[in-house]
């Protein structure tokens, strides 16, 4: 299950992101919902929010440990658990996602633009990232029973 749900996060980034790149990189921005929700291209050579700019191999060097960290824990605690699986599975393939673009670019294609609320343009690999922590800090939380505790 966890490759799957890896798989299906990085396609999903991988296609919106050359899409953009394709389509929307010429025109800079669309927008879907006028004032609400727009598509605008982003090259964003920092971290979220756009902090720690051109700072290329740092992020590199600290995706890959994250990266192998979750796959180290994956395999060597699997307690069964379907939604620690999935969160962190959900984790993985974000981070995979915006690392191959770090690698392949220099910088990760974002495009999404909620300007309602004035968000930070993101893209599905964020997405992929910050749901799979919500789920994750809730089996941290809420987690009941035996084997209750830090992700044990």
């Amino acid at each position: 299950m966890q490759a799957v749900i890896v798989i299906i996060a990085v396609v999903l980034d991988q296609i919106t992101k050359y899409l953009a790149r394709l389509y929307l990189k010429p025109i800079g921005s669309v927008q879907l919902i006028p004032k609400v929700f727009h598509f605008t291209y982003v090259e964003n050579r920092g971290a979220a929010f756009g902090i720690l700019q051109n700072q290329r191999w740092f992020f590199i060097s600290i995706t890959m440990i994250v990266m192998l960290v979750i796959v180290y824990y994956m395999y060597t605690h699997s307690n069964g658990s379907l939604l620690l699986t999935i969160a962190l599975s959900m984790i993985l393939g974000g981070a995979i996602g915006n690392f191959i673009d770090r690698v392949r670019l220099g910088y990760v294609v974002d495009m999404f633009h909620f300007t309602l609320i004035d968000y930070p343009v993101f893209n599905v690999a964020d997405s992929f990232v910050v749901i799979g922590t919500i789920l994750l800090a809730y089996y941290i939380l809420f987690k009941t029973g035996p084997k209750a505790g830090w992700l044990s």
